[in-house]
């Protein structure tokens, strides 16, 4: 009983209402842990008496003066659909179609919030989501300064080619392999923010963040985000029509006297438009002499947050989808051309985070074949179909996310939690050391305020990636993967290790199928129990003599392996006393791994796929899994 008064005190604060009043995660077509209580919680008026049904059993509890009840009804098996009833004996709330199976909370950055629509064929996964006992429930992102016991939103959808598009897609791999294995309804609780750092997610005394700077904080955000948005609508007042689309605004005669001067390159939020998200446009011009427009040109329109399409004088040039880092270059055929002014128009697409054309100035120009670049200036823009709202820094701040994302569903039951996050904590060596003490504390905050102290926690390693940052043997993503691996001295956790499937031009790998079906493998082992091979070659031991290094591996249950065949393998640095490293050969032996090089005669330390991007490093097992980066030195 006081465990359960605990609970209300703690984390109920439902607004006040006559009639019964639940947390937005009971709704129609939920999925409802199996064989744990099923946890119900909520408000109804002071002093009512509330009884709940689900699945033929019964529980009833009574609220205090202040209106909060919560009670627990016996565990059940997989099944449904079934009806929940709450009844306060005033107006009662009836749940329908809800199963009971496994319930998962896929949480983290973009890489875990990316749809399918996104991602590798997404019109053929679309087309098999068609298992209605997988079902989403997408938090909105959302924010606050306090934690709060109600959810700003969402809604239980299961899966269908209709729906599916939109669902997290590494969530919705794994739950389809787990549906293979199980058998069992499996709900996602997709709870992400794309940038997001770790500390956004964890509750402020993990952090010892003082609750009334943070709580002032919030209140200063939210000012500076009233001032923020009223700029914006008063740039969008000056447009008193708005056609019913955009399409002819590339062509080359467009009357654009009521279009705006914007800078370029920098973000909208950068330039009085905060909180824009949805589709602008930027026009601007550049002449050529006669001779140069017979030759062609190559057009540099900067970085694009996140899609573009490229037109020079009413001819498509170019188009990018989704690549919000990458410089834009597009090569302008003479066709195209003609002598004198010419004409560029840029349809830009961003929904949430920044937006527009961003990155370095020399990144925005127009070369003639055979000569100079040339600047292009004097931007004009319009916003074409848009919406307002101020979210977008918030994921930087910590406890932000944590107390509108995640305290709102405590104790919801919950089977584990599937985690990729850490690109955003990536940006220096110290952020990714400190990752090392910020990770565990994440998860045992959360292991402890669902009062689960096996809660299974299994996370995806940081993908390969040319991030930009790495600086020869200094390497944040690398130092990164390490403090991901070192939580791995945590029951009850693993590690899904995804360097072999990333994208060194992409923070944003379009393969989340086998994400999914890597971090399924984890949580057969880690919270089903069987005994498979789930993880590639973890390194255990180094030994240096006689100016070799052999290395030995926990293999995981299957044989040491190079990717795409042999015994050589790649992607070993050794060093000597000097701590200089260099290229190493490497090969398998007897079941271990000897590592020299020329360079390094009496070698004293040695890293494996030490950078942003280790493309090469291709050790693997007889599974295919890959084994994860590492050093034996501390330097």
């Amino acid at each position: 009983m006081k465990r359960a008064a605990t609970l209300v005190l703690v984390l109920l604060a439902i607004p006040a209402a006559q009639a019964v009043e639940l947390p937005r995660i009971f709704a129609d077509g939920m999925v409802v842990q199996r064989d744990q209580p099923v946890r119900v919680w909520g408000e109804a008026a002071p002093g009512a008496r509330v009884q709940v049904s689900f699945a033929g059993r019964d529980a009833t509890a009574h609220t205090g003066a202040d209106g909060r009840w919560s009670l627990a009804l016996p565990a059940q098996t997989a099944g449904g659909p079934h009806v929940m009833r709450i009844d306060d004996g005033k107006q009662p709330r009836v749940l329908r179609d809800v199963l009971v199976g496994d319930v998962w909370l896929a949480s983290g950055q973009s890489n875990m919030e990316w749809p399918i629509a996104q991602s590798a064929n997404p019109e053929a996964e679309a087309a098999r989501a068609t298992d209605p006992h997988i079902r989403h429930f997408k938090i909105p992102k959302s924010w606050s300064g306090e934690p709060q016991a109600q959810l700003e939103g969402g809604e239980w959808v299961a899966s269908s080619p209709q729906a599916a598009p939109t669902f997290s897609a590494v969530a919705h791999f794994f739950a389809r392999e787990l549906r293979k294995v199980t058998g069992v309804p499996i709900g996602i609780i997709d709870s992400t923010w794309g940038g997001s750092r770790i500390e956004a997610w964890m509750d402020a005394p993990s952090q010892g963040v003082d609750v009334s700077a943070l709580r002032a904080q919030a209140e200063r955000l939210r000012d500076a985000d009233t001032r923020a948005l009223q700029q914006t609508h008063a740039h969008l007042e000056r447009w008193t029509s708005w056609p019913a689309d955009d399409s002819g605004w590339e062509k080359r005669d467009l009357d654009t006297r009521d279009w705006v001067p914007i800078t370029v390159p920098s973000l909208w939020e950068k330039t009085g438009w905060n909180g824009l998200d949805g589709v602008a446009w930027y026009r601007a011009t550049f002449t050529l002499t006669a001779e140069e427009a017979a030759t062609g040109a190559t057009l540099g329109v900067g970085r694009i947050d996140d899609s573009d399409i490229t037109w020079v004088n009413g001819v498509q040039v170019g188009e990018t989808r989704m690549q919000y880092n990458q410089p834009r270059r597009y090569r302008v055929p003479a066709s195209a051309l003609r002598a004198g002014v010419n004409q560029v128009a840029v349809r830009v697409s961003d929904f949430g985070g920044g937006g527009g054309i961003h990155g370095e100035p020399a990144e925005v120009f127009v070369q003639p074949a055979g000569g100079n670049a040339r600047p292009l200036a004097d931007w004009s823009f319009r916003p074409s179909r848009v919406t307002v709202a101020l979210v977008d820094d918030k994921n930087q701040h910590p406890t932000l996310l944590y107390n509108r994302m995640i305290h709102p569903l405590q104790p919801y039951a919950i089977r584990g939690v599937i985690w990729y996050q850490g690109e955003s904590n990536a940006n220096t060596v110290a952020e990714a050391l400190k990752y090392r003490t910020q990770f565990p504390a994440l998860i045992q905050q959360w292991r402890r305020q669902w009062q689960a102290p096996g809660l299974p926690f299994l996370w995806v390693q940081l993908a390969n990636f040319s991030s930009g940052v790495d600086q020869g043997d200094q390497s944040p993503w690398a130092v990164l993967r390490e403090s991901q691996s070192a939580t791995l001295s945590l029951p009850a956790t693993a590690q899904v290790v995804t360097i072999d499937i990333g994208n060194p031009t992409d923070i944003h790998p379009l393969n989340k199928q086998d994400v999914g079906k890597r971090l399924a493998l984890a949580a057969r082992h880690v919270a089903y129990g069987e005994s498979l091979v789930y993880h590639g070659p973890v390194h255990t031991q180094a030994k240096f003599s006689d100016g070799v290094a052999t290395l030995a591996f926990d293999d995981g249950g299957s044989a040491l392996a190079v990717r795409g065949g042999g015994t050589r393998v790649h992607g070993f640095a050794l060093a000597g006393a000097d701590r200089v490293f260099h290229p190493a050969e490497a090969a398998l032996v007897d079941g271990r791994v000897v590592v020299r090089s020329d360079a390094v005669k009496s070698p004293v330390a040695l890293r494996y796929g030490w950078s942003d991007n280790p493309a090469d490093a291709d050790l693997i097992n007889a599974a295919g899994l890959p084994a994860s980066p590492f050093r034996t030195d501390a330097w």
